[in-house]
């Protein structure tokens, strides 16, 4: 397997594959990596010639300064789960390299990053398209693959590539979880022994919401999963948000959307997790 660390010679050898027509699939990620991550480099080893993995951590896609110093860095550890995995390449630049100048790219996604996510986390979702546009443009990707288990960063991802017309195939991929239906996440590892078994209380609110979605308003399920998670001390919920899979915004009634998705956010033992399930 492959390490570049610049720019140029990472173009360079993506340019040569390209030129020998080679199809090269793309799993961008932060590092950390865990099973959910190695899920999307195999699916991607079953879709393409090649397959490159980035691992960056992106400061610009932070609102919180602590979070980004929290944020594990594990390079030899997943560098060994991408050559067990069959990856073919690994992009892993500084800082420098990615920003040499700061960022001042601004992108319009109408109404998609004003809710949840967004809401809670400005400027996350224009660090996201940034880094996300740069690491396009250098890996020349035919086909990203993105979990779901972050659906409003893959619904923005999607638009931002429709509306630049790249020319390259978003893949949205299932979460993965753990045997208890925690999504896996790289923040999972910080979570204290207590913390971890009321973590699948998360999962566990979601499944029942979308079981009794025929039984209620959206307005009135959103109230009955909050109510459930203030059943535990430990949980702080940011949001829970019962909203149009494809628009993100709210709505009053079941008829009124094709599909729905919930999306939730909370803090347990000051980590942030997120999950979401489709209800319909």
């Amino acid at each position: 397997m492959k390490i570049f660390r610049s720019i140029p010679e990472t173009k360079n050898f993506v340019g040569a594959l390209k030129n020998n027509r080679a199809s090269i699939g793309f799993v961008p990620t932060m590092g950390a990596l865990h099973p959910g991550h190695i899920s999307l480099i195999e699916r991607a080893k079953r879709e393409n010639d090649v397959v490159g993995c980035s691992i960056f951590v992106n400061p610009i896609q932070f609102n919180n300064k602590e979070d980004l110093e929290k944020y594990p860095r594990t390079f030899d550890e997943d560098a060994e789960k991408l050559i067990n995995a069959g990856c073919d390449f690994i992009f892993n630049p500084g800082n420098n390299e990615m920003y040499p100048k700061p960022a001042t790219e601004q992108y319009d996604f109408g109404q998609l990053d004003k809710v949840m996510e967004g809401a809670h986390r400005p400027g996350h979702f224009n660090g996201v398209a940034v880094v996300v546009r740069k690491l396009f443009d250098i890996m020349n990707p035919t086909r990203a693959y993105f979990g779901m288990k972050d659906y409003q960063q893959l619904c923005i991802v999607t638009a931002m590539t429709k509306n630049l017309k790249l020319a390259v195939q978003i893949v949205p991929c299932p979460t993965i979880r753990e045997t208890d239906g925690l999504a896996m996440s790289s923040r999972n590892v910080r979570l204290s022994r207590e913390a971890r078994q009321i973590a699948p209380e998360i999962y566990r609110i979601l499944h029942d919401a979308k079981q009794k979605h025929s039984l209620m308003s959206p307005f009135e399920l959103e109230n009955w999963a909050k109510n459930e998670f203030s059943k535990f001390e430990e949980f702080t919920v940011e949001y829970f948000e019962i909203v149009d899979s494809k628009s993100l915004q709210s709505f009053g009634n079941w008829s009124d959307v094709e599909s729905a998705i919930a999306c939730t956010a909370v803090f347990l033992g000051g980590v942030r997790l997120i999950d979401n399930l489709i209800v319909y």
